[in-house]
């Protein structure tokens, strides 16, 4: 039948969580599984008491027996495995994943005219805890990746300023230097979301132009200290060195109060394709603006309107206005798991799992619900929570075996609230392409089948 064949194309997933358990544990009662939102929402002390697995054993399930090792007859404690029995591997001069682990892999759509011209996208689904692996890091590129020779890159400060400066990067690496857990989204993020008929395809190719890492590096305020910038001035120009030489204009306040030129990435130089050796980073405004392969930053009175301002990053309204510089990312959020290629393989307790995140701030809160919004109900929220950063949250859910609809709702700590898609489409039309950000909605059939809908 059609739908063992597409059993066969999805993902099962566990039906209960492993978290470890809390320090003085209260027990979870009965009230505990008394679902608090439509459709088997339960309330997040589950997760605060004792955790997903005793919430599965109090449904019926087999959470305490499941995974137990084998015991030794004689002792009464654990069997010794092999790999206790004879010496590990060897060093190795950088870490690999374990060959018990299934690849994790970026998906790429690249022109194939033009393979340097395209995007990749990060796993999402298949990913834990807030920071991406430099290596799964969201990639998009206009003419390739440039292999550029670091004792040859200069980065250049001119323009409206009394002190033009030109810095190696050694010059760079002797400045007081910040870290900050930031993430970057593409503008065009999740824009299969304006098509007429919901996109069917893993949740990373849909939505995995966003990624989340430590960045290290100079603060732009220190710098153009130095340059001492002319008070008429009110924009700086970013230009990368890549062979299209993309730049962008951005405001001069938001350099000065929070930008930085990132040399670092989790704690290693900048890989390539990350804009090594050199990256702008912009706090919490969209990707084009964080240029890679820095190497120009003019001070002027005025932005330098340049194609990814105008042709692209514009977008006409219903109105017949058009919104223009719309930099900052708004809050948005994602289920990862259940999602689009999953499988729930029978009715029992499950953890709703997720991503949040927003440019304006910290995420003060994410609803979920599993009856397309008609009932909402707190989600846990993986501490620590951080400003511009990911999010994760988690929601017990009692799946009953019949058809629902998963979304989640992101706020934080400026009041914005993540909309429904219908009332975004109808603020912005259809003839734009970036920023979208609705609310995202996973439909669970009877099978347990679970695929990308509009609800």
């Amino acid at each position: 039948m059609a739908i063992d064949k597409q059993r066969q194309s999805t993902t099962a997933i566990a039906r209960n969580a492993d978290p470890a358990p809390a320090a003085n544990p209260v027990p979870v009662s009965i009230d505990d599984m008394q679902p608090v939102a439509g459709g088997g929402i339960l309330h997040r002390r589950v997760f605060l008491r004792r955790g997903l697995a005793l919430a599965t054993a109090l449904a019926g399930g087999s959470a305490a027996a499941a995974g137990q090792a084998d015991v030794n007859d004689a002792s009464g404690l654990p069997a010794i495995p092999p790999w206790m029995r004879t010496p590990g591997q060897p060093f190795t001069p950088y870490g690999h994943p374990s060959p018990h682990e299934k690849p994790v892999a970026r998906r790429i759509g690249a022109n194939r005219l033009v393979p340097g011209n395209g995007v990749s996208w990060t796993p999402l689904e298949d990913l834990g805890g807030m920071l991406t692996p430099s290596g799964l890091h969201f990639e998009r590129h206009h003419n390739g990746v440039p292999q550029i020779d670091p004792e040859q890159h200069r980065l250049l400060i001119h323009g409206l300023v009394a002190q033009p400066l030109t810095f190696a990067i050694d010059d760079l690496v002797r400045y007081p230097m910040q870290s900050r857990l930031l993430f970057l989204e593409c503008g065009g993020n999740s824009n299969a979301g304006w098509h007429q008929e919901p996109i069917q395809r893993p949740l990373g190719s849909f939505h995995g132009l966003v990624s989340c890492s430590e960045w290290t590096g100079v603060p732009l305020a220190i710098l153009l200290e130095q340059a001492d910038v002319d008070p008429k001035a009110s924009w700086i120009i970013a230009e990368g060195a890549d062979a299209i030489a993309m730049n962008i204009s951005i405001p001069l306040a938001k350099v000065v109060d929070d930008c930085f030129v990132a040399i670092y990435q989790n704690g290693e130089k900048l890989r390539p394709e990350n804009g090594y050796p050199l990256r702008l980073i912009v706090p919490g405004w969209e990707g084009v603006l964080n240029v890679k392969w820095l190497r120009r930053l003019q001070v002027t009175d005025r932005p330098v309107m340049a194609r990814n301002e105008t042709g692209k990053y514009t977008e006409l309204l219903p109105s017949g206005k058009a919104r223009q510089f719309t930099f900052v990312i708004d809050a948005k959020s994602l289920i990862t798991s259940p999602s689009h290629g999953q499988l729930l393989p029978a009715p029992d307790v499950y953890e709703i799992r997720g991503l949040a995140w927003s440019g304006r701030g910290r995420i003060k809160k994410v609803d979920v619900s599993a009856d397309s919004g008609k009932t909402w109900a707190e989600a846990d929220l993986q501490e620590p929570v951080l400003s511009r950063c990911f999010t994760r949250f988690r929601s017990a859910w009692k799946w009953d075996g019949h058809p629902a609809i998963l979304k989640s709702r992101a706020a934080d700590d400026t009041g914005y609230v993540q909309p429904e898609r219908n009332a975004l489409v109808a603020e912005r039309g259809r003839h734009g392409y970036f920023h979208y950000n609705a609310i995202v909605a996973w439909e669970v059939d009877e099978d347990g089948v679970v695929s990308h809908v509009y609800a």
